[in-house]
């Protein structure tokens, strides 16, 4: 049987991905990068590429390294929980290298064109024209994973705020921004609180002369620090609790996790309390902006109203002077290269479970990794490459075009049900349902009846550890005979990184003497209450006796 060849646009960790579920598959990928390396969203760059997203220098990953891992390939344990962008390169050089994908990638090749055949109907091909050094090739392949990400294009709405032309200071995209140098004793307003907004708020805080943090409707506030230290996305996001979260109303989850994060400082005195509920909205990760605010170096405000030469006018009728705006407004994300992609797509690029396009008449097309999920993406974008390519393959067979359109309706209404309405988070999913829901398409979901029956040890790990990505390697296609020791040591790899003090030889000592002092204690306690009780009844018992004595000595008179 031939090989089928498959085209994988974009080298990000979407597409590194997708090249080794082709390869597990049996499938030939070649993969176009426009860039010179691999890693996409998290290579920093001082001018980034075109169509990509610009990081700044001091980047660092908000899910946990166990939490963000390829299913078949754990972190190194002495990374640390949270990575800087320069160790998330180092992890996927690390994948690249053991899986043998470099080679199936074609760098400095920009993708143009990529067009149904005219026999697509029956043969399900497409023609792609790729540009290198300033020439262009033409291929024609059996499939096509786009996977170049939701971050392509920054979203900048200087039509929603006047006077901004006017305006005499430098304004400019988060995109732009890389370290905060240029910004040391200027007057700055951040426009937007997501996560982007809060880490450069509190980065140029540490310089500037004040920085002003604009936000239409608030945000709560995650820390990555949870409860004993613990990396917050391991103690939170487990089958455990999303079998609690299912049970119970959505009102009482959101107030406790709400109660939750204002124990930890009151939203409201901040200047952070949100017009929506926790879960309806996206989450923002920051533990140093309540700091920032508390020391004066942030200072919370409402919208913008309009600026003026010199200043910015908020809602509230105060007026401010600044030298920068800087708008973390975030992306939008388009794939120029796909002609016709309103007929593909349709108008709201509605795909089968954010995958497929239902309107194809063959499902050799796929986007991964444009979802926004409630938790790591690697792991997300990754299981549905493995869907994937066993659809390519033949091995899974999609619903019909009617049958897709209606899950996708019914998705978009449990969405406009859960999630606050807003155009650019209109592929939000909860993380631990979504993986699920395709690891069931692949048949690789565990099952957690079978685990406790053979396996206790693992089903207890497994249903209250953390939802790590391993679990979706223990059965199936893909099974990976390391996820059982992968999961069973995923909590020594989240401490081994911490635990970079050794203790001396007299530290034990020290610990047996106080485990000495306190049986003491237990014992002294002990004894005061046997001698307090003593005390107590004794007077009692006196006074039993006496009265004995009495009646013996009233009977004696009487006779």
């Amino acid at each position: 049987m031939k090989v089928k060849k498959i085209a994988v646009i974009g080298a990000g960790v979407c597409g590194l991905g997708a090249i080794k579920s082709c390869l597990e598959e049996g499938l030939e990928p070649t993969c176009f990068e426009k860039g010179s390396d691999i890693g996409g969203l998290w290579r920093y760059e001082e001018t980034p590429d075109s169509g990509r997203a610009g990081i700044y220098k001091s980047l660092t990953c908000n899910t946990s390294k166990e939490m963000t891992a390829f299913s078949d390939y754990p972190v190194p344990d002495h990374f640390p929980n949270y990575m800087h962008n320069s160790k998330m390169m180092e992890y996927l050089r690390m994948y690249a290298r053991h899986f043998g994908l470099m080679q199936h990638i074609e760098f400095l090749a920009k993708v143009c064109s990529v067009r149904r055949c005219p026999d697509f109907s029956s043969s399900g091909q497409w023609r792609v024209v790729v540009e290198v050094d300033g020439k262009q090739k033409s291929y024609i392949f059996d499939g096509v994973m786009i996977c170049s990400g939701r971050y392509t294009e920054k979203h900048l709405p200087l039509q929603e705020f006047a006077g901004i032309q006017e305006f005499r200071g430098r304004y400019l995209h988060s995109r732009e921004y890389k370290h905060p140098d240029a910004f040391a004793g200027k007057r700055v307003v951040v426009i937007g609180i997501g996560n982007s907004g809060a880490d450069v708020a509190v980065e140029i805080s540490r310089v500037a002369e004040q920085v002003f943090l604009s936000t239409r409707r608030g945000a709560w506030i995650w820390k990555r620090v949870w409860d004993d230290g613990n990396p917050m996305d391991t103690v939170v996001c487990t089958r455990y609790n999303r079998a609690v979260q299912k049970l119970l109303p959505s009102f009482l989850i959101n107030r406790w996790a709400e109660n939750k994060l204002n124990t930890q400082f009151n939203h409201a005195n901040y200047g952070l309390q949100a017009a929506h509920r926790v879960f309806s909205y996206k989450t923002v990760f920051s533990d140093d902006l309540p700091n920032r605010i508390i020391t004066g170096r942030v200072l919370m405000k409402p919208n913008v109203k309009e600026f003026t030469k010199t200043s910015a006018i908020f809602e509230d009728g105060t007026e401010e002077n600044v030298d920068v705006v800087l708008f973390a407004t975030g992306y939008t994300f388009s794939f120029p290269f796909l002609e016709d992609d309103l007929a593909i797509l349709g108008s709201q690029h509605s795909m089968y479970k954010f995958v497929f396009p239902p309107q194809l008449e063959k499902p050799t097309l796929a986007f991964l990794g444009i979802l926004q999920p409630a938790g790591a993406l690697i792991p997300t974008s990754e299981l549905q490459s493995r869907w994937v390519v066993r659809v390519f393959q033949g091995l899974k067979k999609l619903p019909s075009e009617t049958d897709m359109m209606a899950e996708v309706n019914r998705r978009k209404m449990k969405m406009a049900r859960e999630f606050m309405e807003s155009p650019r988070d209109a592929h939000r999913v909860q993380y631990i349902d979504y993986m699920d829901e395709i690891a069931s398409e692949l048949g690789v979901k565990p099952s957690l009846f079978s685990l406790l029956l053979w396996d206790a040890k693992l089903a207890k790990e497994v249903f209250y550890g953390p939802c790590t990505p391993y679990q979706y390697r223990l059965q199936g296609p893909g099974k990976w005979t390391g996820a059982r020791a992968a999961i069973l040591t995923q909590r020594d790899r989240i401490l081994k990184p911490l635990r970079t003090r050794v203790l001396q030889p007299s530290g034990s000592s020290s610990s047996r003497w106080l485990w000495v002092a306190r049986v003491c204690a237990v014992l002294f306690l002990s004894a005061s209450v046997v001698i307090i009780t003593q005390m107590v009844l004794e007077p009692e018992k006196n006074q039993a006796l006496r009265f004995e004595v009495y009646q013996k000595e009233t009977v004696n008179e009487l006779m």
